[in-house]
């Protein structure tokens, strides 16, 4: 009996012992009761709302948050993109009232007052990123307040009944002046960074959601480079059925806390804000229904926001067929290549003129301070004067001496932190401008290296006669 039961004691020890040293890759393969899970329909609603929440400024923001979460209380979306909650104790707020509905949340922090960017989510959120945006305003535009909330873009990962979803909500620089907008460069190159960041981060997943308030209107440059980069897909464009705001518009003239003098000259209102999505070859993804928000809440004497709120159900279709190497989903045929080609160079074009007005500002900043230095130094030697020759008077009133040496130091050190402050845009719009230099070059080598068409096709011809122009070397 001994024998029998020191045998079985070995035979464990030696069944966990070689269940350590299985690989990890087979403990990790799903199991088959979340593969079945998986093999019916699945909905999945998405809400997001630019919250407008700047304490003490925003009108009513206390009240407003209270209306926001009673709506996402009532709704129960599975997942929330929350952006302009500036502060966190409305996001602790917020938390608090969606402990039920929305047990699992995520607040992303950046720059010196926060990006304003939260997730409420039903499902366990297994994962968080943050990436911010290497260029996002300008510290001396005070009264507009972007730099100092260090606009980002924040990544959460989930599992959706054995899919894995990789869902994004941003908050872009805002526009305001469309006829002479100064932070377009910078918006771009936003949109650049993000549309990279998705294609990056969300390599085998099988479910891209990326929602949030993109201060860019449908047909824009920055629009257009993330949608045919990334493949991502418009809900609004996409959608099966849609109740809202006609042409799906975010920013309406109906709404009391519009600034109309910012329609202008959009006199109905704008789309800037969006929710996409994106499938992969083990789900077919499609937007059965999107809304927005219209105005004033029924009942209430104002809307939840400055901006309309948008609602998403999609429908997820798992499919039985899974691509090994992950390939991309969207369109590479040689219409999308030749467009996605235009757009970024489009793109490139816009970054360089940024990059002519940062090196401009850049040298303008180092020729103030070496004025406000050599105004220093003469003073200073005006100062020794007397120390070296007893008896001679100072020239200048003392007052009017100090005066002028205290408008000189502050010259010369505000000139340094906006040289330095350049040297930054500068290397940003570089690295920008290389990285779609290098992106172009690539797709070029692609359009190229890809079968045209056949011969007698005039798309095919028109290609074959008309190449496009090589880059500049110099460039």
């Amino acid at each position: 009996m001994q024998s029998a039961a020191l045998q079985a004691a070995l035979w464990e020890i030696w069944s966990n012992f070689t269940q350590a040293l299985t690989p990890i890759g087979h403990i990790a393969q799903p199991n088959t009761a979340v593969a079945m899970a998986t093999d019916s329909p699945i909905t999945l609603r998405v809400f997001s709302l630019n919250c407008w929440g700047i304490r003490y400024r925003s009108p009513h923001c206390s009240l407003r948050y209270h209306m926001i979460a009673e709506l996402l209380a009532s709704e129960k979306h599975d997942v929330v993109l929350l952006q302009e909650v500036w502060s966190e104790q409305d996001y602790l707020f917020l938390k608090k009232q969606l402990i039920c509905t929305h047990p699992h949340s995520h607040y992303f922090k950046s720059g010196v007052i926060g990006s304003g960017l939260a997730v409420f989510s039903k499902h366990n959120l297994q994962d968080s990123f943050l990436y911010r945006y290497s260029l996002n305003g300008y510290p001396y535009m005070a009264h507009h307040g972007d730099w100092f909330g260090g606009k980002a873009v924040g990544l959460v990962i989930f599992n959706v009944c054995g899919l894995t979803a990789h869902v994004y909500v941003t908050h872009l620089h805002a526009e305001y002046c469309r006829d002479k907008d100064s932070y377009l460069p910078h918006r771009v190159v936003q949109a650049w960074e993000l549309q990279q960041f998705v294609r990056h981060t969300s390599r085998g997943a099988d479910l891209v959601i990326l929602g949030g308030d993109l201060n860019m209107h449908p047909q824009d440059l920055g629009t257009r480079l993330l949608l045919t980069y990334t493949g991502l897909r418009d809900c609004y464009a996409e959608t099966e059925q849609f109740d809202g705001c006609e042409e799906g518009r975010t920013l309406i003239a109906e709404n009391p806390f519009t600034d109309k003098k910012e329609l202008i000259p959009f006199e109905k209102g704008i789309r800037i804000d969006y929710i996409f999505f994106k499938g992969s070859s083990r789900v077919c993804v499609k937007c059965k229904l999107f809304s927005t928000t219209k105005g004033s809440v029924p009942g209430k004497p104002f809307p939840y926001s400055d901006h309309e709120a948008l609602s998403a159900e999609l429908l997820l279709l798992p499919q039985q067929t899974v691509d090994p190497n992950g390939a991309e989903l969207h369109s590479c045929d040689t219409d999308a290549l030749a467009e996605l080609v235009d757009t970024v160079t489009e793109a490139r074009t816009e970054v360089k003129v940024g990059l002519h007005c940062a090196e401009r500002m850049r040298h303008t900043s180092a020729r103030t301070g070496l004025l406000g230095l050599v105004l220093l130094m003469l003073e200073l030697a005006i100062g020794v004067v007397p120390w070296l020759t007893p008896g001679t008077q100072q020239p200048f009133p003392q007052a009017s001496f100090y005066l002028l040496g205290v408008l000189c130091l502050a010259t010369l050190l505000s000139a340094l932190l906006l040289y330095i402050f350049y040297c930054t845009q500068v290397k940003a719009l570089q690295a920008a401008e290389d990285q779609m230099h290098l992106a172009v070059g690539g797709l070029q080598e692609k359009l190229h290296g890809r079968p045209l068409g056949r011969p007698g096709d005039p798309y095919y011809e028109a290609l074959a006669f008309s190449q496009p122009m090589p880059l500049d070397p110099e460039e």
